[in-house]
């Protein structure tokens, strides 16, 4: 059975491009981390590599883990483009996130940014990205709004998860959720036409 989510798809996806993404970091990420000291970061689904580089870059030491060999192969060779100041400062990991567990307490920023588990496994992956932000640390989760539904297609619409969904999952005694909202931002419909998306943004601050 095929796994619209799985290696095998993201695989084949990035082999039939040399390019999938802009190679620009995630609007969200440089948005709510540009203000952040650098320290431990992870870097959950992180496909070719432009959200690590970019904190990298920054001068945080980043875990990055994909379920796509041939996503972190691209990834890595774009990381040595940067030089060695960068390149160091990335650990690229071969994982499934949604499976798999992230040392507890170990960095401090979790950014997840369009990754968007099925509906049947999102609390236990977001838990576990939670689990992973060290006290003091913050984890944003981001991705399509709901909302865009009515705007442009979208594949497994089921995967799509409002803000206050992810909100719910991080326990009011650990957390402090500090953003939570539908934001704004230009996109292209699928004919071409200019309209306005959202994206689901999260940021929440672990309690020392």
């Amino acid at each position: 059975m095929h796994d619209p989510h799985g290696q095998a798809h993201w695989d084949a996806r990035y082999s039939s491009r040399e390019q999938i993404w802009s190679g620009e970091p995630n609007r969200q990420l440089v948005a709510e981390a540009a203000s952040l000291p650098p320290a431990r970061a992870l870097d959950a689904g992180s496909g070719e590599g432009a959200d690590a580089l970019w904190l990298a870059d920054r001068g945080w030491r980043v875990t990055a883990v994909d379920v796509s060999p041939v996503a972190l192969a691209r990834a890595a060779a774009r990381a040595a483009e940067h030089g060695d100041g960068v390149a160091s400062r990335v650990t690229w990991e071969h994982a499934d996130v949604r499976t798999w567990s992230p040392p507890l307490a170990a960095y401090d920023l979790v950014s997840a940014q369009f990754l968007h588990p099925a509906p049947d496994v999102r609390p236990q992956v977001v838990r576990r990205l939670a689990a992973a932000v060290a006290p003091g640390g913050a984890l944003l989760y981001v991705g399509h709004d709901p909302s865009d539904l009515g705007v442009v297609p979208r594949g497994h619409p089921e995967i799509l998860a409002a803000v206050s969904e992810i909100a719910q999952l991080l326990d009011d005694d650990v957390w402090d959720v500090e953003v939570a909202e539908a934001r704004p931002r230009p996109g292209t419909h699928t004919d071409g036409r200019a309209v306005t998306l959202h994206d689901a943004v999260v940021r929440a601050r672990r309690r020392l």
